[in-house]
């Protein structure tokens, strides 16, 4: 299951998304956007979650959860 992480602060990493998500699973893809002039994060990712329960408890745990003074957004990235 692919998930959309949005809000993120500009400063997180793509090794602390997926430090966050593989609390509650298996994690087997993690990309954070970046903005290919500067390098630096859009404020958005997309985390890769094979198990549906494993998924959905990770959106429900990590929507709105505060990260690095961001609040960030979670939920299922539309195919």
């Amino acid at each position: 299951m692919k998930l959309l992480v949005r809000n993120l602060e500009r400063k997180t990493t793509e090794q602390e998304i997926r430090i966050l998500f593989s609390a509650h699973g298996t994690v087997t893809d993690c990309h954070l956007v970046l903005d290919q002039e500067t390098g630096l994060s859009k404020g958005f990712a997309f985390v890769e979650m094979p198990n549906e329960a494993e998924a959905k408890t990770a959106v429900e745990n990590l929507n709105l959860f505060n990260v690095a003074k961001s609040k960030i957004r979670v939920k299922f990235a539309q195919s």
